[in-house]
């Protein structure tokens, strides 16, 4: 017999507390704002449908990109490897200037800035906007993908308020 669950009622801090021990892929997404490129790193991203390819994501409202994210028609979402830790730091880090310095980008002729370095990258436009709390659901369809980085490249995951990569040794089975 197992001994009863401990109940108790959902705050704020509890929550994040569950979800620090699940572990989410990281991702950094990207648009063309009014004023130039805006970009943000995420740990929500999940596919949502295979035909037609869909995706989905949330953005604080409180995040200085998120009005020029949730406003844009198209935008890309860049996968990360384990070896763009830096670049999810940068755009992870409120006020940096992530397009002006160490990140390698250029715009795609459709205008939305492409990172050179991510495995893979999703251009998308957006579906639906759902305002939830104090974020922004966006469900996106994929309109076409690239990939840089080689197969078998190591993912890049947040657990525990920490960053991670997953390989071969973290394999269970």
């Amino acid at each position: 017999m197992t001994a009863p669950a401990d109940h108790a009622l959902p705050t704020a801090d509890l929550f994040k507390n569950a979800f620090r021990t699940h572990p989410a892929g990281i991702a950094v997404i990207t648009a063309q704002g009014p004023d130039g490129p805006v970009g943000l790193t995420a740990s929500s991203v999940t596919s949502v449908s295979a035909e037609p390819p869909v995706l989905a994501f949330s953005v604080s409202t409180a995040s200085s990109s998120a009005a020029a994210l949730v406003l844009a028609d198209t935008l890309v979402v860049h996968l990360l490897g384990a070896d763009q830790l830096g670049i999810a730091r940068l755009f992870a880090t409120r006020g940096a200037d992530r397009f002006g310095g160490t990140a390698a980008w250029r715009p795609l002729p459709t205008g939305e800035p492409l990172l050179a370095d991510a495995p893979w990258a999703l251009r998308c436009r957006i579906l639906h906007r759902v305002p939830v709390g104090g974020s922004m659901i966006l469900a996106a369809e994929v309109l076409s993908i690239e990939r840089s980085g080689p197969d078998g490249t190591a993912p890049l995951v947040y657990h525990d308020r920490s960053y991670h990569r997953l390989d071969g040794r973290s394999m269970l089975g």
